[in-house]
């Protein structure tokens, strides 16, 4: 070996040492250059819709490559949020489906609960839905209660549009009115059902147990399925772990439920067993 080969060696050494931690550092920081997909999920602030809340709590949004921003909503503001791109999905059906009827551009594309997870409720001298004839409702107007509570009303052979009035008031501000003897009745999300029945209210009517009604899963815009349908894919699958830990895991769930909610064991443990009656574990409607 000659004295330049000596000379030159080290100076070769340095360069491919640099040029290996170049390409070892390089290939370190990948990860921060495909970063998690940040998306907002819009839902409505019942506990009807817990499969994402519950996705995020478990990771299994973060396993699907999401840093997700999960945002309580009304129907018709995310309606509109969904349009404008604010929210890039939201769980919530019913008003949903009305304002695709009416030219929303979104479709429905994953089903996480096929029941309807709302109660009809009265007060203690109103023993059945039948006992509502000429009686005063109050619910969100227009929102999935209302709805439900017609299509109950209907069930049990009654005209909700001309049998009872209708009037807007629901969960909390419903509850104090039936209390003052200013309604007679509620339709309203579980678990109110439980807070209601410590009130000396009666449950008339469960929806669950009385039709199949899809409520809750994934509301995309069109253009969002057109332009990123592996996105919408890793999303349900991220809801479908949700659901298949709930359903498999109630010991971890009920925990998850009593503090997202703000529930104590006994209704955390009612809600859990609601759920279990409409989960979905597929993603598909029925």
């Amino acid at each position: 070996m000659t004295a330049d080969n000596e000379k030159g060696d080290p100076i070769m050494r340095r360069l491919i040492y640099a040029s290996l931690f170049l390409l070892v550092t390089g290939f370190l920081l990948q990860p921060s250059a495909e970063a998690a997909d940040k998306i907002r999920i819009g839902l409505p602030a019942d506990a009807g819709h817990f499969t994402f809340p519950l996705a995020q709590k478990r990771g299994f949004l973060k396993e699907e490559g999401f840093e997700a921003e999960i945002i309580t909503i009304t129907g018709p503001v995310a309606n509109i949020a969904l349009s404008n791109g604010d929210v890039d999905y939201f769980t919530g059906f019913g008003s949903a489906m009305r304002s695709m009827l009416q030219g929303l551009p979104a479709r429905l594309v994953a089903c996480y609960r096929r029941l309807p997870h709302f109660v009809l409720l009265g007060r203690p001298e109103l023993k059945s839905v039948k006992d509502l004839k000429g009686k005063i409702i109050g619910v969100a107007i227009g929102g999935g209660p209302d709805l439900v509570a017609r299509l109950i009303i209907k069930h049990f052979g009654l005209d909700p549009d001309k049998d009872m009035t209708f009037v807007r008031g629901g969960n909390e501000t419903a509850l104090a009115r039936m209390k003052q003897g200013l309604m007679d009745a509620t339709s309203a999300p579980v678990p109110w059902d439980y807070r209601a029945k410590k009130m000396g209210f009666n449950v008339l009517a469960r929806a669950e147990d009385l039709f199949t009604y899809p409520i809750s899963g994934v509301v995309a815009h069109t253009k969002k399925i057109k332009e990123k349908p592996d996105e919408i894919k890793r999303l349900i699958r991220a809801g479908i772990k949700a659901n298949r830990y709930m359903r498999e895991n109630r010991e971890g769930t009920i925990p998850i439920l009593m503090s997202t909610y703000r529930l104590d064991q006994e209704a955390g443990t009612a809600l859990y067993v609601s759920f279990l009656k409409g989960c979905d574990v597929d993603g598909s409607l029925p």
